[in-house]
């Protein structure tokens, strides 16, 4: 895949905007309240499947490697054992899901915008809520339903998310119009 430099920018620029949306951050049980998911949705919106995933990628790569730009400043290769992680893997994905849905016809128009956000969002929980699950069960030896698992990292979560695809929608379908690629 060959990368131009306008669109190395880019991808770095949403990698960049998920860290500063990890740090703006509401601690609330194992999972905390951030803006990273806005910013995982219109990085799908407005660069499409490959490059939205690749700046999501690049995220978790640089969080991974040591660089504190996870939710809490935190980093390392030991946050794979945080019952959060899930959530970070969900986001490459999402990322993809949502620039394939957007992007692989010729009319993008509000609907079809706000819907891949609300897929988005959902690819996000069904990959960290099993993984929290699992994480808060089996690595750290407490034990909780896949039920509590799902309205700890899900359910308490849906308003807040709801509104940020609202919001990552209706700034995407603004910015695609100003780049013509919204008909409307």
């Amino acid at each position: 895949m060959k990368i131009s430099v306008k669109e190395m920018v880019l991808t770095s620029l949403f990698t960049a905007l998920t860290a500063i949306g990890a740090f703006l951050s509401i601690p609330v049980g194992s999972v905390p309240i951030t803006l990273q998911s806005l910013f995982v949705v219109l990085s799908g919106l407005l660069l499409g499947p490959k490059l939205g995933a690749l700046s999501q990628l690049i995220y978790v790569l640089l969080g991974l490697s040591g660089v504190r730009i996870f939710a809490g400043f935190s980093g390392g290769p030991q946050t794979v054992f945080t019952p959060s992680f899930g959530f970070l893997i969900g986001f490459i994905f999402a990322a993809f899901i949502v620039g394939q849905i957007v992007h692989s016809g010729d009319n993008i128009s509000f609907v079809r915008i706000f819907v891949a956000s609300l897929i988005g969002t959902f690819i996000i929980y069904l990959f960290g809520v099993p993984y929290m699950y699992m994480i808060i069960n089996h690595v750290m030896g407490k034990s909780i339903s896949f039920a509590t698992a799902l309205k700890t990292g899900c359910i308490i979560f849906l308003p807040g998310d709801t509104l940020k695809a609202i919001v990552s929608s209706l700034v995407a379908s603004k910015v695609l119009q100003r780049i013509k690629l919204v008909n409307e």
